[in-house]
């Protein structure tokens, strides 16, 4: 079955929208993004090299730490309603995933906190990130379930 010939109205219709239409300006976008995110990215190094540096971490212990501290940063950067500034301005660059999920459980947190700090905040602050720690959780899983059945049948 193909599609049914569009009528006057419907072609009429479409050239509205298009008049009307807002032209996204792409490639800003998409260089404000890589920017930004680039930016949170540089932050996060920065962050690994001082815990190295300065707090004798190994590169593979700086990475819990590091974590912790952006979460911290784009949490408190939320709270002070700076985050929603960088957001609007670097769209998806804004949500590099640490920081991402940082201001999503303070942003639910923030907007619940009217109905009181248990089923306010606290019924709602992993309304947006729940999905996201349920999921990667079970992910990891799965990776280290394989990852055993593998060591065990010596393939690893």
């Amino acid at each position: 079955m193909g599609k049914s010939p569009k009528t006057p109205e419907q072609k009429k219709y479409e050239q509205l929208e298009k008049q009307y239409e807002t032209k996204r300006p792409l490639l800003k976008n998409v260089l404000k993004a890589f920017f930004v995110g680039g930016f949170f990215c540089l932050v996060g190094q920065v962050i690994t090299y001082i815990f190295i540096y300065f707090f004798n971490f190994t590169e593979q212990t700086a990475g819990n730490p590091t974590v912790a501290t952006m979460v911290f940063i784009s949490m408190l950067l939320t709270g002070f309603g700076v985050y929603d500034h960088i957001g609007q301005f670097a769209g998806a660059g804004s949500a590099v995933p640490v920081t991402g999920f940082g201001n999503s459980v303070i942003s639910a947190a923030i907007e619940h906190k009217t109905e009181g700090y248990v089923l306010g905040v606290g019924g709602n602050i992993f309304k947006l990130a729940g999905s996201v720690i349920v999921f990667g959780v079970f992910s990891a899983f799965v990776v280290a379930l394989i990852k055993t059945i593998l060591i065990q049948l010596g393939v690893i």
